[in-house]
């Protein structure tokens, strides 16, 4: 999860009226006048409330007939609860992964060609973070880019675009959601080449 969608996170879970909402979808959907009922608050302030914890992402709405209930997706809410913990986490990994540049450069050399196409990915986790970070490095900080603008840069030098995209993630160098990719600081990686 990137750094920014950590702290609209937290800022929207940080408010009291909003940990009660969250508190009573739990037990299942509500529509805004049933919310505002319960916690004795007027509907406009409901609202207001219900309108930031979408931003994050934690609450879904459906329309049924002339009402709209309001959903929370566990899921999604445990995983960015839980985001804060992962970064802790990567900073450990960071320090099992440590290499000075001549054995980052071995690894370079022993993988990519001299044309800049990917012989292989590796299959060892060190060393396939190395060539991870080097072609992430391709894609601007803070544009997002559509799964087929991934897929084309990606085609340039390995014609495994899936797994690329995968690796990426799943190491957290980008972020995915919606089909759109965007790169996380460089804080969150695990390991920085230097290109």
């Amino acid at each position: 999860m990137q750094l920014d969608k950590m702290v609209v996170f937290y800022k929207a879970i940080g408010d009291p009226t909003r940990l009660r909402i969250v508190s009573l979808l739990k037990n299942g959907p509500l529509h805004g006048q049933a919310i505002a009922h319960k916690l004795g608050l007027r509907a406009p302030t409901i609202t207001h409330h219900l309108k930031k914890l979408k931003d994050t992402g934690m609450l879904y709405s459906r329309r049924e007939k002339n009402t709209v209930y309001f959903y929370l997706d566990e899921k999604k809410l445990e995983t960015m609860a839980t985001a804060i913990l992962r970064l802790g986490a990567d900073e450990m990994k960071k320090q099992d992964f440590f290499m000075n540049d001549s054995e980052q450069m071995k690894i370079l050399r022993n993988y990519i060609r001299k044309d800049g196409t990917l012989i292989q990915l590796p299959s060892q986790l060190k060393k396939k973070l190395v060539i991870l970070s080097y072609y992430v490095q391709g894609f601007e900080t803070g544009k997002v880019y559509k799964e087929s603008e991934i897929n084309s840069y990606v085609k340039q030098f390995f014609d495994d675009y899936a797994t690329l995209r995968r690796e990426w993630i799943m190491h957290q160098f980008m972020y995915r959601e919606n089909n759109l990719y965007e790169l996380n600081p460089e804080e969150m990686w695990p390991l920085v080449v230097k290109r």
